[in-house]
């Protein structure tokens, strides 16, 4: 009985060693090769080539928030999330000024297995880091002087946007003069509590989207005593028509001069448009290896793994690559859910998009 007990359990460390080999075999380690760090403003043509006339000033808001609750964890404002939609804004013509609720230099969280290109040109950009440096204190901020306002995601926003007045002062007016309110991730607490000229939440009967419960639970499952509530529920509390796309991928919604996304994967989406809700077709630009990646990944979502091979083979015979290591990404994400059977789906997946290069 014993030996058969032992043989059993070496069987099983056997398979489970096979498994890991497997699975590590799948990652793709030429990805780990770009290097980013020196890129600058001028190596992004998508930025200095063919940009329009000035059309304008668009105020992103970042949190002044430095620490998660009581649990020491440093939070801030997501530089991602930052970076991406100031340049898709500059590059359609806009300028950019930067606020925060306290004013000067604001807590900056960086992550640097989702930072490209963009990310490293706005570190490395001079104008964008004395905007960083000095922030425009918000109770100083007139808001005539803007055609459109974008809260910036972090976990910090869940602290000091929420019960803000001059967070609150600044959407009402945005949204009473009918003018845009862009929000992505953890942004849209922002619109919590404000209110239209009739005195109704402004977000009730509204799509909307934000960081949904099942994103916030996945890394932080005490949450709602971390935050004191869950952003979806307090936006569905208010009437909110809440809008759940699949988890850290691109879900965006427009709903009059409301334009939110429900995380970081959604910044491009929900900047593009911001554009088209001010009245112009967004520029042309080349599309990231990771947005051609969520692609995938939504179709996957959406339609099954075969109309998704068929995205992915589409992108390599243009010769636009995609980044496979999201996919992985997805199938541990997977596992910490304890759903072994998309986990093992979506490893197999990951296989045959290895077997299509």
């Amino acid at each position: 009985m014993v030996k058969k007990i032992l043989l059993s359990l070496l069987a099983v460390v056997l398979v489970l060693i096979a498994a890991g080999y497997w699975a590590y075999s799948l990652i793709d380690r030429d990805a780990f090769k770009h290097d980013f760090k020196n890129t600058q403003r001028a190596d992004l043509p998508y930025i200095t080539e063919n940009v329009p006339e000035h059309r304008g000033k668009i105020l992103a808001v970042v949190t002044s928030h430095s620490e998660l609750g009581n649990t020491g964890k440093a939070v801030g404002y997501e530089l991602t999330e930052l970076s991406r939609a100031y340049y898709v804004f500059e590059a359609n013509g806009f300028s950019v000024d930067i606020a925060s609720p306290q004013g000067g230099k604001p807590p900056q969280v960086l992550d640097g297995d989702d930072m490209n290109q963009y990310d490293y040109a706005f570190l490395n950009d001079a104008a964008a880091n004395k905007k960083l440096e000095h922030t425009f204190k918000l109770s100083e901020v007139n808001p005539d002087d803007y055609q459109a306002v974008y809260f910036v995601g972090g976990k910090g926003t869940m602290f000091d946007f929420v019960d803000n007045p001059d967070i609150t002062r600044l959407v009402e007016h945005f949204y009473n003069n009918n003018k845009a309110i862009a929000a992505v991730c953890h942004g849209p607490a922002a619109l919590i509590g404000a209110k239209n000229a009739q005195g109704d939440y402004i977000v009730a009967n509204k799509a909307i989207t934000a960081f949904t419960n099942d994103e916030e639970l996945l890394l932080i499952p005490n949450a709602p005593e971390v935050f004191g509530q869950l952003l979806q529920d307090t936006l569905t509390e208010q009437g909110a028509k809440f809008s759940e796309g699949a988890m850290y991928l691109d879900n965006v919604k427009v709903d009059g001069n409301l334009i939110t996304g429900q995380n970081p994967w959604s910044v491009w989406t929900m900047a593009e448009a911001t554009i088209k809700q001010l009245g112009y077709t967004p520029k042309a630009r080349e599309i990231t290896a990771e947005e051609h990646a969520v692609t995938i990944m939504n179709t996957y979502h959406q339609q099954g793994s075969e109309q998704a091979l068929a995205v992915a083979k589409s992108l390599l015979e243009k010769q636009q690559p995609y980044m496979r290591n999201l996919v992985f990404i997805h199938s541990l994400m997977a596992f910490m859910q304890f759903d072994v059977i998309e986990g093992v789906s979506l490893l197999v997946f990951v296989q045959q998009l290895k077997n299509l290069t």
